[in-house]
């Protein structure tokens, strides 16, 4: 008698546990490990699951058949299967969120997938004449913000010189949201727009795979003698780790080792993994490897279409991969077959760190993994290690290569410190601009020169406040309040989305005198534009970069110098390379500073080094303005005089000192319940069960800094664990702890889950 064939699979569920299913006759052969199926879940729902094993051992359950087998050839390599296991454990996270944060929706679909489009706006085809445009302009003379989003669309676009004095000029094609982004313009004045045919709208296709043409090797630059120097050094101590920390000053030309390290990785034969924290960063990174890689080069992250993520999967898997993979976090997760290099730059991001939803893993520490598996080298760059990874390299975990020169020897930026307080006291500042730096950007732009600001808070002011009685609004699903974006109208949460009116008046006391309160990007955008009403501005946050080609446009039209001035948040601070940037404004230090979290200080002095280092990277010495209401906090002349050593000793001694990374190792349990008492009364119950096991290592529960999330009450339990403890016996007795509270008939809705290695 023949035996039944069964199959372990993996759903896109959170749930950590495989499901058993059987094989009917006649799909034994197609039934392969890293093959998808389709399967009965539940009462009627068909699902896609992913094969892990296949086995004779009949369950004690009853089993269903599968549908079908989706796949002639596995989807998921043994290694990622390895790669997905491993994060799942270490991270304590279900193997199905893994395998639903891992692959392409495209993937994990009966039908496939669907190429994602965006909305395109262009002119007409009666206004393409020079005369037309004329007339156009007159017609909408008497409707100004429509004859403004007009004359930004041309601008954008270059149909305002292509129909005059630049013939050969090349269309730049616009989104929708880019230009309303760009234009302030309201949806009804798109609406008007459309309907009178001034503008239309298409759709296209996002995203195709890279054509980057044939590889030029001959297109790589000769290093300076101190880039050939660190470039040995790298080699050398590549003998020896596996793990290669390049400290390096900003600019001080790390991305040119990083291609001559690529370079000698592809003739062996071998693949490169380049990972950046920041879409942002692949624009300008993906131009100078294209020049050398060519379509060897292939580049990955959520910004792209999920037809094209599909596509690039596939070409992973195929016989004629790509070599060289630039991408983001997610790219990680990818197919490699011959991994033989892996590049983490700016390495000390927290953007590397996935937060919601799970899993929660850091990529840095997945790389290193991935690496491992393959055998492969690891190289992390920054001019700001993280604390963990200077520690590793002080201690010879890592090896160790360090770069203080600037490329072609600039000096690094001058950094002036500006008492904001007194300034504020002297009533002499302009809105978020103090004196002294309004007269440098008055001075580096009539010398052609650019200016860079920096605001970490996106939006038009963080809230709004009732003068009367103080009142401020909040999230109805959120313990945060609101924030104001004056381009929409809308007050936003930016936890849950959730949008709502701009009152009138003040619902606790009826008074109409409601005014913003402090800056985000989008209204120091506002006051910039007053102050310099003929000065290109730009600005680059989450708000202007939702679609894929604003990154470039933004970034493109800056280093062009069609904009002469980039007002940002984090986005900008890390690796972006800008030839005439004299001046960078950080106009509130004290936002990073006033952060009710460990890492807050070191978080500071990364951002407003890396910042910095913006200015300046080519001919005379940038300036740097720093504004801060406290200008004796150490921090603050640690980065003026880019005293890093000293920043690391005194901080590293302190997380020792207080038991905190990279000495200790934490992990965060959070418990969320729609209830506020029972949230309570079940984070009390799960910290008495884990201190019976841990003891003083067990902190709280608490409150975290936001409470309430999308209607749910959260508390959180800190375990500070020695670097040497059993992670796995760890692992074991949360999870048993967990078990006991869900058998709690109390607790059925309750939701328990684990952050292991914050950032």
């Amino acid at each position: 008698m023949e035996k039944t064939l069964y199959i372990d699979i993996i759903l896109p569920l959170p749930l950590n546990s495989l499901f058993t299913y059987s094989v009917p006759k006649g799909l034994e052969q197609e039934a392969e490990s890293g093959c998808r199926v389709l399967v009965p879940f539940g009462k009627s729902k068909l699902t896609v699951g992913l094969i892990v094993r296949s086995h004779d051992r009949k369950p004690d359950f009853n089993v269903k058949d599968i549908e079908r087998v989706l796949d002639k050839e596995p989807v998921v390599t043994q290694g990622q299967l390895k790669l997905w296991q491993w994060v799942a454990e270490y991270y304590m996270s279900p193997i199905g969120d893994v395998f639903n944060a891992a692959l392409p929706a495209g993937l994990k679909s009966e039908d496939g997938y669907r190429a994602k489009t965006e909305t395109y706006v262009t002119l007409p085809e009666n206004l393409r004449h020079e005369q037309s445009l004329h007339v156009a302009f007159g017609i909408l003379k008497r409707a100004l913000a429509q004859q403004k989003t007009f004359a930004t669309y041309l601008n954008m676009s270059h149909w305002d010189t292509i129909v005059g004095d630049c013939p050969d000029e090349k269309i730049v094609e616009v989104t929708k949201d880019e230009l309303m982004n760009e234009a302030h313009a309201t949806a009804g004045v798109m609406r008007q727009l459309f309907e009178k045919k001034f503008l239309v709208t298409y759709e296209k296709e996002v995203g195709r795979l890279n054509r980057g043409g044939e590889p030029h090797l001959d297109n790589i630059k000769t290093l300076s003698e101190a880039q050939q120097e660190a470039y040995n050094q790298i080699l050398f101590q590549f003998l020896k780790k596996k793990v290669v920390l390049l400290r390096g000053v900003t600019s001080s030309g790390k991305t040119e080792i990083y291609i001559h390290l690529i370079k000698q990785a592809l003739e062996r034969h071998e693949q490169v993994l380049y990972l950046l924290p920041e879409i942002a960063l692949t624009v300008q990174i993906r131009q100078r490897l294209q020049r050398v890689f060519g379509d060897r080069l292939g580049i990955y992250h959520s910004k792209y279409s999920d037809a094209e993520r599909v596509e690039i999967w596939k070409k992973q898997l195929s016989p004629t991969p790509y070599d060289v993979i630039l991408g983001a976090r997610s790219a990680v997760l990818l197919p490699f077959n011959n991994l033989g290099l892996v590049i983490i730059d700016e390495e000390h991001e927290t953007s590397f760190k996935q937060q919601d939803p799970a899993p929660r893993y850091h990529a840095r520490s997945v790389a290193i993994m991935l690496a491992q598996q393959f055998g492969a080298k690891t190289l992390l760059g920054s001019a700001t290690p993280s604390a963990e990874s200077w520690n590793n390299a002080e201690t010879g975990k890592y090896g160790l290569v360090e770069l203080d020169q600037r490329f072609k020897g600039i000096e690094l930026p001058e950094i002036k410190v500006v008492d904001v307080k007194d300034m504020q006291r002297r009533k002499m500042m302009y809105g978020p601009i103090s004196p002294l730096l309004l007269e440098t950007m008055q001075q580096a732009l009539a010398e052609g020169e650019q200016v860079i600001l920096f605001q970490n808070r996106r939006g038009f002011a963080p809230m709004i406040e009732c003068r009367v009685c103080g009142w401020v609004p909040k999230c109805e699903n959120c313990d945060v309040s609101l924030t104001l974006h004056k381009n929409m109208n809308l007050l936003t949460c930016h936890y849950c989305g959730y949008t709502y009116p701009v009152p009138k008046q003040c619902p606790n006391c009826e008074s109409d005198d409601i005014r913003p309160y402090g800056y985000g990007t989008e209204k120091i955008e506002e006051k910039i534009m007053e102050l310099f009403p003929c000065v290109p501005v730009a600005r680059m946050d989450l708000d202007t970069t939702r679609s894929r080609n604003a990154y470039e446009r933004i970034i493109n039209d800056f280093s062009a110098g069609r904009t002469k001035i980039l007002i940002g948040t984090q986005m900008i601070s890390k690796g972006l390379d800008f030839d005439h940037v004299r001046v960078v404004g950080i106009l509130n230090a004290d936002s990073m500073l006033n952060i009710p979290d460990f890492r807050a200080y070191e978080h500071a002095f990364t951002m407003m080094s890396q910042v910095a280092g913006r200015a300046g990277r080519k001919g005379k010495r940038g300036l740097v303005i720093l504004q801060t209401k406290d200008v004796e906090q150490p921090v603050i002349r640690q980065v003026v005089d880019n005293n890093w050593r000293d920043f690391y000793s005194l901080m590293l001694a302190e997380r020792s000192l207080f038991h905190y990374p990279p000495f200790y190792r934490l992990i965060y349990v959070y418990l969320k319940h729609k209830d506020e008492d029972r949230v309570d009364t079940a984070a009390l119950e799960m910290g008495g069960r884990l201190r019976q096991w841990f003891g003083a290592r067990v902190l709280g529960p608490d409150k975290p800094s936001v409470s309430k999330v999308r209607t749910l009450f959260i508390r959180k339990i800190m375990l500070k664990l020695e670097t040497g403890i059993d992670i796995r016996k760890v692992h074991q007795c949360l999870h048993a702890a967990q078990q006991q509270m869900e058998q709690d008939k109390r607790y059925t809705s309750l939701q328990i889950y684990y952050d292991v290695d914050p950032s």
